[in-house]
């Protein structure tokens, strides 16, 4: 069985490590950080962009920025063809 996240990087996903930065709601001149990762499609990154609505839509602390990072962990150069399988004992 394959995972799942296996599939989506053969589909193109990579991960995606974005630093949020926001406004504690209390006192919103102090900012906290939080990073969230994930596997997405760069460069229009739609799971961040569903977090990111879900974060304005149910969360208190206002965002301030975001940093993202995007490595697609699979590339095409990474597959050879593999003309035979040495055993070892």
């Amino acid at each position: 069985m394959v995972s799942e996240d296996f599939r989506r990087q053969l589909a193109g996903y990579g991960l995606t490590t974005a630093t949020i930065l926001y406004g504690l709601p209390d006192h919103p001149r102090l900012l906290q950080s939080f990073v969230w990762q994930c596997y997405d499609l760069a460069p229009r990154f739609p799971e961040l962009g569903r977090f990111l609505d879900f974060w304005r839509r149910e969360l208190d602390g206002p965002l301030h920025s975001v940093t993202v990072a995007h490595c697609g962990l699979i590339k095409p150069a990474e597959f050879r063809a593999v003309s035979g399988v040495l055993t070892l004992h």
